[in-house]
C-alpha cells in the first residue's frame, strides 16, 4: 500500500478528483499516489496568491525568517526520512540524497536571514546638482507579482527550494510545480512550509501535469517565471510570453580544463577523482556535472587511465544501499537515449574507454575518447553517466574548447597559477569559473546561472530575490541636508 498525498492550496492541503502513481526508477516499485488539482482548485490557488500580493509583501520581515528558519530546523530533523524519499522517487543514491537534503536546509537558512537584511532601502542625495537641493532619493525593492516556480526532477528538493525560499524571503507570493516524476518532495516542503504562521495564500504547490503548464504560463496573474529544466522547453516557455519576467536555468555541457602546471602524480590523481565522481553523481543527471574533460597534450596520456580507473571504481546499484554510488536514471527512456548516443559516438569513430552498457534504467558510467565534434553527445547535454575526453595543446586551446559549445553554465579549471586562473574569468563564456575543482561545485549562496543557451538569470538566494523584485524610488522634497 502507498500513501495518497495531497497537494498544497493557498497553503493548506486538497485533493482533487485525479491521482497519478510515483513509482521508483529502480525497481519500479510504487512509492506514492499524488492527488491531481482540477482546473478549478489551479484559478483557486492563482487567484490567491494575486490576491495576497499587497498583504505577503507587508508581512513583517521577522515572521517570513521565522518561517524559513523553521523549515531549515525541520529538514534538518527529518534529514534520514527525506533522503529516503529523494532517493525512492528520483533514483538519486542516499548518500547524494542526505547531502540534497542539508542543501535545501542550507537555502533555507540563507533566505531567512536575507529576509532580515532585505529591503532596508539605499538613500541616495539629489543635491549633486542645484535642481535637487533639498530633495532626496530613498530606494526600495517590491515584488513584480506571483512567481509561478516550475521545478525538475533531477534535484527534487532543492530545487523547489531555490523557487520557494527566495520568495518568501522578498515576500513574493509563488505558485510552485514540481516534476510530475519527483513530486514527492516538493509536496513534503508544502508540509513544513503549512507548519508556519505565513500568510494564506501566499505560497501553493500544485502537482499538475506538464500539459497543464502552458495555462499556468500564459497566465497574467503570474508575471514571474523561475524556470529549471530544458533548453527546449525554456525557450519556448519565454518565447511565448515575450512580456513576461523569466529566469531560465537551463543545461550544460559541463567541461573540466585540466593544464599543464596540474602535473603531479597527487594533482592528477586528485583531478581524476574529482572528475570521475563528478561525472556520474546523480547518475550524470545534473546541469554542471563533468561531460568533458579537456586535458593539456602533456598531462592527458598521465591523467586519462586514472580517469577511467576512478569511473570504474564507482559503485553502481541500488540508490538506497548507503555504498552505492551511481544509481539509474529517471527512467529507461533516459538511459535508452544516452545509449543511442553513445554508440552514435562510437559508430563515427569514438573509442568507449569503459561503459557503455545499459541495464533497465541504469547505464554504466561511461568514457569516450577521440569523439568527433559533429556527434549529438559531443554537442548536446547527455544528463547521463558519460564522461567525453579531449586532448589539446595549451591554455588558449583549452579555454577555445569549452567555448566551442553553445552552453555556458560552469568550467572547472585545474591550474595553480593565479594569472590563468584570472585569465580564465575573462576568457570563459560561462556563468562560473571553478579554479582547482570541477565545474560541479556550486554553493547555494553564490549567483548561480549561464551564459548562451545555458539560460537567462540567476539563482541563489539573495539574486533569486533581486530577479523577484524590482527598484522603486521614493524622492522626498523640503529637506535639510
Amino acid at each position: 500500500m502507498t500513501s495518497t498525498h495531497a497537494f498544497w492550496l493557498a497553503g493548506r492541503p486538497a485533493t482533487g478528483d485525479s491521482t497519478f502513481d510515483v513509482t521508483s526508477p529502480w525497481d519500479g516499485r510504487p512509492v506514492g499516489t499524488v492527488s491531481v488539482p482540477t482546473e478549478a482548485q489551479v484559478e483557486e490557488a492563482v487567484s490567491a496568491a494575486h490576491s495576497s500580493l499587497e498583504r505577503f509583501a507587508a508581512t513583517p520581515a521577522h515572521t517570513r525568517a521565522a518561517a524559513l528558519l523553521h523549515v531549515s530546523e525541520r529538514l534538518v530533523e527529518r534529514t534520514e526520512e527525506i533522503a529516503r524519499l529523494i532517493s525512492a522517487e528520483n533514483g538519486k543514491p542516499v548518500k547524494w540524497a542526505r547531502g540534497e537534503v542539508g542543501r535545501a536546509a542550507s537555502v533555507f537558512r540563507f533566505a531567512a536571514e536575507e529576509a532580515r537584511r532585505f529591503n532596508g532601502g539605499e538613500a541616495q542625495r539629489l543635491d549633486t546638482d542645484a535642481g535637487g537641493q533639498g530633495r532626496l532619493a530613498l530606494t526600495r525593492r517590491f515584488p513584480k507579482g506571483v512567481v509561478l516556480g516550475i521545478a525538475p526532477f533531477n534535484f527534487p528538493l532543492n530545487l523547489c527550494a531555490h523557487k520557494i525560499a527566495p520568495a518568501i524571503a522578498a515576500g513574493v507570493p509563488i505558485v510552485l510545480k514540481p516534476a510530475p516524476a519527483t513530486p514527492l518532495s516538493g509536496l513534503l516542503l508544502g508540509e513544513l512550509l503549512a507548519e508556519t504562521e505565513l500568510p494564506e495564500g501566499s505560497w501553493s504547490i500544485l502537482p499538475v501535469p506538464n500539459d497543464r503548464m502552458p495555462a499556468l504560463v500564459q497566465d497574467e496573474r503570474l508575471p514571474v517565471i523561475s524556470f529549471t529544466g530544458s533548453e527546449t522547453v525554456g525557450y519556448a516557455i519565454m518565447d511565448s510570453v515575450p512580456r513576461k519576467h523569466c529566469t531560465l536555468e537551463l543545461g550544460g555541457n559541463g567541461a573540466a580544463v585540466v593544464l599543464a602546471d596540474w602535473s603531479s602524480d597527487a594533482d592528477l590523481d586528485l583531478a581524476a577523482q574529482r572528475i570521475a565522481t563528478f561525472s556520474n553523481y546523480q547518475g550524470g543527471q545534473s546541469c554542471i556535472s563533468v561531460q568533458r574533460v579537456i586535458a593539456d597534450a602533456s598531462v592527458y596520456d598521465r591523467l586519462v587511465p586514472r580517469i577511467v580507473a576512478a569511473v570504474e571504481a564507482q559503485v553502481t546499484g541500488d540508490p538506497s544501499d548507503a555504498a552505492t554510488d551511481v544509481g539509474p536514471l529517471v527512467n529507461e527512456a533516459a538511459a535508452i537515449r544516452v545509449g543511442s548516443w553513445v554508440e552514435e559516438a562510437a559508430a563515427a569513430g569514438g573509442r568507449v574507454l569503459t561503459g557503455g552498457e545499459r541495464d533497465g534504467a541504469s547505464y554504466a558510467p561511461t568514457v569516450l575518447a577521440e569523439v568527433p565534434e559533429q556527434v549529438t553527445i559531443a554537442r548536446e547535454e547527455v544528463f547521463g553517466p558519460v564522461l567525453l575526453v579531449q586532448k589539446v595543446d595549451g591554455e588558449e586551446a583549452a579555454f577555445a574548447a569549452v567555448n566551442s559549445s553553445k552552453y555556458g553554465l560552469q568550467a572547472g579549471v585545474f591550474t595553480h597559477d593565479v594569472q590563468t586562473a584570472f585569465r580564465a574569468h575573462r576568457a570563459l563564456e560561462v556563468g562560473g569559473v571553478i579554479i582547482g575543482d570541477v565545474p560541479s561545485y556550486r554553493a547555494d549562496q553564490m549567483p548561480y546561472g549561464g551564459a548562451k543557451l545555458s539560460g537567462v538569470g540567476r539563482e541563489g538566494v539573495r539574486y533569486a530575490m533581486d530577479d523577484y523584485t524590482y527598484e522603486r524610488v521614493l524622492v522626498l522634497t523640503g529637506l535639510a541636508l
